[in-house]
C-alpha cells in the first residue's frame, strides 16, 4: 500500500508505538495523521514535537466518536488498549469494555468508512491466555480477523508481539528509574524468559503487515529472547554507577503471568507462512497450499527462540532501544 497521499488514523496515538509509528509515516508524505485518544494531557505533550498531525479526544468505547474520527481514512492502525497485567487483572471488565468492545468498534467504524487497511496490535500474552489482558486481546484478534468473512473492501489484520524494549509501562524504564533512585531493582523470576523486541522493530512488523496482508492474518516478528535475570544484569552494566553490584530483589511471580510467552501456538503453525524475519498465520477460513510445513507439536516460544546468553548481546539492543523519556 502506497502510504504518500493517505489519511491515517491511529488508535491510541499517543502511546508508545502511536509516537514511533507517526514519525515513521510522517517520512513517507502522507496528506494526513490523526491521533485518537483518550488523554488530552499526552495529546498536548505530542503536540508540542508534532504540531501537524490532527489531535482527536475520544475513546474506543463510544462508536459514535469513531465515526467522524475515520471519515476519509485510508489506513487505521488500532492501538489503542488497556495492557497493564495486574490493572486488567483487577479490573477485567474494563479490559473487556476497551480491548474488545472498542476494538470491535473501531473494526465496524472502518468498515462503513471503506478504510482500504487496518492493522490492529496483540500481544504475546493472547497466546494460550492465562491473565485478563491477553484474554480480552485473543478475543480482539478473533474479532479483527473475522472482519473478511463477511465481504467489504477493507482488509483487517493483527501484528502479535511480546515485550518492546522501553515502552511506557515495560520493565526496561522500571528498572531505570530504581536504578536512578538507588533503589535495588525488582526481579518477578530470574529464569522468566520474554521476547525482546526494539520499538522500531515493532513498527517494522506493522508496516510489513499492511503491506503484504490479504484479510485475516496475524503477523509475528521473529525475534530474540533472554531471562529476566540477564536483561537487569545488562540494564545494571549500562546504566548503574554500580555495574553489576547494584541490588537486585526477587519478588515472584505476579498474578496473571506466564515464565515463558508464546507467540504462535502448535495450531497456528500448522497454517503459518514463513519469511527469514516473519511469520504469517493464516486464518482457518482461508490456508494457503503453500504454507510451511511444521512437525506437529512445533510451537515458538521465549524458551525457543535465539536466546542472548550474555549481558554484552543485550546492551547491544538497549544501544538499539534509543532513549526512553518520550514514552514514560
Amino acid at each position: 500500500m502506497n502510504v504518500s497521499g493517505s489519511t491515517i488514523l491511529i488508535t491510541g496515538g499517543t502511546g508508545s508505538f502511536g509516537n514511533r509509528v507517526a514519525t515513521h509515516l510522517l517520512k513517507q508524505s502522507p496528506a494526513e495523521i490523526r491521533i485518537f485518544s483518550r488523554d488530552e494531557k499526552k495529546q498536548w505533550e505530542m503536540q508540542q514535537a508534532f504540531p501537524q498531525f490532527q489531535y482527536i479526544v475520544g475513546d474506543v468505547r463510544e462508536e459514535a466518536c469513531l465515526e467522524e474520527a475515520v471519515t476519509g481514512v485510508d489506513l487505521v492502525f488500532h492501538a489503542a488498549a488497556l495492557k497493564h497485567v495486574p490493572s486488567c487483572e483487577k479490573y477485567p471488565y474494563e479490559a473487556y469494555k476497551t480491548n474488545v468492545v472498542g476494538s470491535q468498534n473501531v473494526c465496524r467504524a472502518s468498515k462503513a468508512a471503506g478504510v482500504k487497511t487496518f492493522v490492529a496490535l496483540s500481544t504475546d500474552k493472547a497466546v494460550k491466555p492465562l491473565n485478563a489482558m491477553g484474554t480480552s486481546k485473543a478475543m480482539m484478534e478473533k474479532l479483527v480477523c473475522s472482519q473478511n468473512q463477511n465481504g467489504g473492501d477493507t482488509k483487517f489484520c493483527c501484528v502479535r508481539y511480546g515485550n518492546v524494549m522501553g515502552s511506557r509501562g515495560s520493565v526496561i524504564p522500571l528498572f531505570k528509574r530504581q536504578i536512578e533512585n538507588d533503589e535495588p531493582i525488582t526481579l518477578t523470576v530470574p529464569e522468566m524468559t520474554r521476547f525482546l523486541m526494539t520499538l522500531d522493530q515493532s513498527v517494522g512488523l506493522v508496516l510489513h503487515a499492511m503491506q503484504h496482508a490479504t484479510g485475516g492474518e496475524i503477523f509475528v516478528r521473529k525475534a530474540p529472547a533472554s531471562t529476566i535475570g540477564k536483561l537487569a544484569e545488562a540494564v545494571c552494566q549500562k546504566f548503574s554507577p554500580k555495574g553489576i553490584d547494584h541490588p537486585i530483589e526477587v519478588i515472584g511471580i505476579r498474578l496473571g503471568e506466564k515464565l515463558h510467552e508464546t507467540l504462535v501456538n502448535e495450531y497456528e503453525m500448522q497454517r503459518i507462512t514463513e519469511e527469514e524475519l516473519f511469520y504469517a498465520i493464516h486464518p482457518e477460513y482461508h490456508v494457503p497450499d503453500h504454507r510451511a510445513e511444521q512437525p506437529l507439536g512445533t510451537e515458538y516460544t521465549s524458551n525457543n527462540t535465539r536466546q542472548l546468553e550474555s549481558a554484552a548481546d543485550i546492551k547491544l539492543l538497549l544501544d538499539k532501544m534509543g532513549e526512553v523519556e518520550f514514552y514514560i
